[in-house]
């Protein structure tokens, strides 16, 4: 079955950015929140601390309305985004993993059970009964973190589930460890950005030094784990995709520059934590500002890199952006694109250009916009027929290489000719591939567009 494409002038990529990563912000500071107050709550008791304890107390208030509120309106918000913008995908997701899924959402349910609970039964209760909630709340947390892991890096390195398609090899993928001691890192640093400014609510001078070095320990050591985390992780990518944004010379050169951001902000939150830990009495809410930004940066950043080098693929080495199956593209080759696509071949009136329109909206509107995001109009601008047959030529041949599995060995090579090297392959019959060349260049009439494709 095939589904239409959500078209956004923004960019569909981009909205799933937005929601997305506004998501994991909050998600993982409500795992390490949890344990960070778990920990501060335990010593609490075993200490008799109340200074400790009223930091508890103040913070998990905040953990409340960010893990069940937000952090739940938000993790709706990116099913609905991606099911409209990459509903294929979405599909092989559910079908692939839907036990993972199922356990995923009860550990969520006792998430927000125990997370409410706890809140609910300060003073309630005895002191061990309330920790355990709260570790109960955790254990939760994380787990659903674990499993999520997962299923995300299962779509940039699939491993031998492209061979087996077993659950348990797309899940425990090359990526997986890596990237789960990173996230497990990140959820300890933003646990102690965020929590910093409840200790320095503490309104005893000797206290709050205390409280503001043991949350500026948490962003020390969250931070170290994070770097060890994200380097094996650069190392257990595949080299395919390593040269993308690694190197002297990387592919995409944009991807580079944001995984040089990714590193500074690191280093520039790391020192940001020194100094809170060494120096507690000094710190001030400004400072802890600009901790918590630059964990933003860094984390924001390392999402970008990680959903940039998976292009043209949104299933690595097993389906394409556009939603097209590395499987057929031989088959469409023979059949068309629009026998996929029929919901696009509707749309045609039989004229050449028409068909190219829909041959557009099947292949090429996944991610680019006629006059918006990745705008198709200005990129055809400059373009002669001649310079259209090149292009559509190179982009034809590299769907040979991946429908011969060529692709897999020699990494690209053909669309390293292009000046955007991560597009989908071109598929279809040649017919498709004349009538996609003059829409193209029937773009560059605008008077015509109006007319023919006005909506």
């Amino acid at each position: 079955m095939d589904y239409p494409i959500w078209n956004l002038s923004m960019g569909g990529g981009v909205l799933i950015a937005i929601v997305a990563i506004t998501h994991v912000w909050v998600s993982h500071f409500a795992i390490g929140g949890g344990l960070a107050i778990a920990m501060v709550e335990t010593l609490s008791v075993r200490r008799r601390d109340p200074a400790l304890r009223n930091l508890a107390k103040r913070a998990s208030l905040m953990l409340i309305l960010i893990s069940t509120v937000f952090g739940a309106i938000s993790g709706v918000g990116i099913w609905v985004t991606i099911g409209l913008v990459q509903p294929a995908a979405t599909s092989a997701l559910i079908h692939n993993y839907v036990w993972g899924w199922a356990a995923e959402w009860g550990f969520f349910i006792l998430e927000v059970v125990t997370a409410l609970l706890y809140y609910a039964t300060w003073d309630k209760v005895r002191p061990r009964t309330h920790l355990l909630i709260i570790w109960l709340y955790f254990f939760a947390a994380y787990m659903s973190l674990v499993i999520i892991q997962g299923i995300i890096s299962f779509m940039l390195t699939p491993g031998r589930w492209v061979e087996t398609h077993s659950f348990w090899d797309g899940i425990f993928n090359p990526t997986y460890f890596p990237g789960l001691l990173m996230r497990t890192g990140i959820c300890l640093l933003l646990a102690g950005a965020y929590m910093i400014f409840a200790a320095m609510r503490e309104p005893d001078g000797d206290a709050r030094a205390r409280l503001v070095r043991l949350m500026a320990g948490f962003q020390v050591a969250g931070a170290l784990v994070a770097y060890g985390g994200y380097r094996w992780w650069e190392h257990a990518l595949p080299e395919s995709v390593r040269v993308i944004f690694l190197g002297a010379s990387p592919i995409v050169a944009a991807l580079a520059k944001t995984r040089t951001l990714v590193l500074w902000s690191l280093a520039l939150f790391l020192l940001f934590a020194l100094f809170a830990y060494l120096a507690p009495r000094v710190q001030r809410w400004p400072v802890a500002l600009l901790a918590l930004l630059a964990a933003f940066t860094f984390f924001g950043a390392s999402e970008r890199v990680r959903e940039g080098i998976r292009k043209p693929f949104v299933i690595r080495d097993f389906m394409f952006s556009n939603g097209v199956l590395v499987s057929e593209i031989a088959d469409l080759n023979q059949r068309g694109i629009l026998a996929k696509a029929t919901w696009a071949a509707r749309e045609s009136d039989g004229s050449q250009v028409s068909m190219g329109r829909a041959v557009y909206r099947a292949e090429c509107q996944a991610c680019h916009t006629l006059d918006g995001y990745l705008s198709l109009r200005k990129l055809v601008a400059p373009a002669d027929a001649d310079t259209l047959d090149t292009i559509l030529s190179v982009m034809r041949a590299e769907g040979d290489e991946y429908a011969s599995g060529k692709y897999m060995e020699n990494g690209h090579v053909a669309t390293q000719k292009l000046d955007y090297p991560h597009m989908p392959p071109l598929v279809g019959t040649p017919q498709e591939i004349q009538a996609l060349k003059a829409y193209l260049l029937s773009l560059q009439k605008p008077q015509a567009v109006e007319v023919t494709h006005a909506q």
